[in-house]
């Protein structure tokens, strides 16, 4: 890559709702860096970073404006060689992301997005891994809430065990700091993100038997599943029922990358998400048993993405959630790790234990916002983790999970001074 270009980072997509709130947490975050924001209206562009400087109270009148549009892609390679980095907002990535992630592998120039669909990240790792390499471009999606708390807290899980792990599982929880003011928790392009991924959730398979021609061994102890509604001790006796997004096939393709690559035995991993009440499970259920068949027709997709508020019970809409409920929401990500204590390690990560686990270990990630601020911190770190550290990511380039591609950099130290907390409780 030139190292003489006039950009480091360009958030591009920055006039939606992600791309607001990633260029107020750029202004701290990417101190120091030359910065730039592109998309396709300039005055919408020129808007939002007026929105931001008043919030703010910040001059960024001189920050460069770049016009670039998904559907030209001229414009996109032209963005990408201006910069050394583009970090990408625009989705739902099923529809937007791949022209990017073309544009900067051409240019040279490394892509961080905050993706949670699995058929389009698995997707790109399978299209684009090998060219990424050659170029020694890194593609990193999933950068912020889904699910860089889930994969680096595995992450940070397997490297405090001191042994060896067999199984984790996570339970999400979150919480109001202050009453809640009502309104939406999740914006338009979230809620379009899940329509669509449930919809095509048949692909996955496919796309899978391709990037993993071989399986990995049985290993055993197997971890079950748990039933779809239940009850744990281990985040205060509250109601679990499985995580409806990506963390779990994010984690492992980490996982399979550190078995494939470095012959490391791979975590077993479930996802489950907490409610306080049987009230809240109830609508839950009712929610996604609506969408979850509406999902399969046409006219089912175009009445959800047309009324989200109605079919999400005011969960979703085109506004997105207020400030102050976002700034209210807390989370916390508990991990529940068994495994075999030092000691115990085999010859081949294939082997089988011989006798039971015998350890275990509890561990938390916790933070602010999940939705909007804690994901663009994420995402913007991880940006500058790749300008600071290639030299601690794997091989000299691909299309990897977040787990696989900053394990071995400062990116939970650099998390942990930004509002977000790695802890071991037990």
């Amino acid at each position: 890559m030139s190292t003489d270009r006039q950009l480091d980072v360009i958030i591009f997509g920055a006039s939606g709702f992600t791309g607001k709130y990633t260029i107020y947490e750029g202004i701290k975050v990417l101190a120091g860096l030359k910065w730039g924001i592109a998309g396709r209206s300039r005055d919408k562009l020129t808007k939002v970073l007026q929105e931001v400087e008043k919030k703010a109270d910040k001059d960024l009148s001189e920050t460069p404006i770049v016009i670039a549009d998904v559907k030209d892609a001229e414009s996109l390679k032209k963005m990408a060689e201006q910069c050394r980095i583009v970090v990408n907002c625009c989705g739902p990535y099923r529809f937007y992301g791949e022209p990017v992630v073309q544009a900067c592998i051409e240019a040279g120039t490394h892509h961080v997005d905050v993706s949670g669909e699995p058929q389009y990240m698995e997707s790109m790792q399978l299209k684009y891994n090998q060219q990424a390499k050659e170029k020694g471009v890194y593609v990193v999606s999933a950068c912020g809430f889904d699910s860089i708390p889930a994969d680096l807290g595995t992450v940070f899980l397997q490297k405090k065990f001191d042994g060896v792990v067999n199984s984790v599982e996570t339970f999400l929880e979150t919480s109001q700091k202050a009453k809640a003011t009502g309104g939406a928790m999740l914006h338009y392009g979230t809620w379009e993100s899940a329509i669509y991924g449930l919809a095509h959730a048949n692909e996955l398979r496919g796309i899978r038997s391709q990037l993993y021609p071989t399986r990995v061994p049985n290993f055993q102890p197997k971890l079950k599943d748990r039933p779809i509604l239940h009850r744990t001790k281990f985040v205060n006796n509250k109601w679990c029922m499985p995580f409806p997004g990506s963390d779990r096939s994010v984690v492992m393709r980490s996982q399979r990358y550190f078995y494939d690559v470095e012959h490391k035995r791979p975590v077993q991993m479930r996802a489950y998400v907490t409610f306080s009440s049987i009230v809240e499970v109830i609508g839950v259920i009712l929610v996604g048993a609506v969408f979850a068949i509406m999902t399969r027709f046409k006219l089912g997709r175009q009445l959800l993405l047309k009324y989200p508020r109605c079919f999400s019970l005011g969960f979703a809409s085109h506004e997105g959630p207020k400030e102050e409920s976002m700034e209210n929401t807390e989370f916390a990500l508990y991990f529940k790790g068994e495994g075999w204590e030092k000691g115990q390690e085999l010859l081949e990560p294939s082997d089988q234990f011989k006798v039971p686990p015998n350890k275990k270990i509890k561990v938390k990630v916790s933070g602010t916002n999940p939705g909007y601020g804690a994901t663009c911190v994420a995402l913007l770190l991880s940006a500058t983790t790749i300008l600071k550290e290639s030299d601690k990511m794997p091989s000299s380039g691909g299309v990897f999970p977040p787990g696989a591609a900053y394990a071995k950099t400062k990116l939970i130290e650099e998390l942990c001074k930004n509002g977000f907390k790695f802890e071991v409780l037990k």
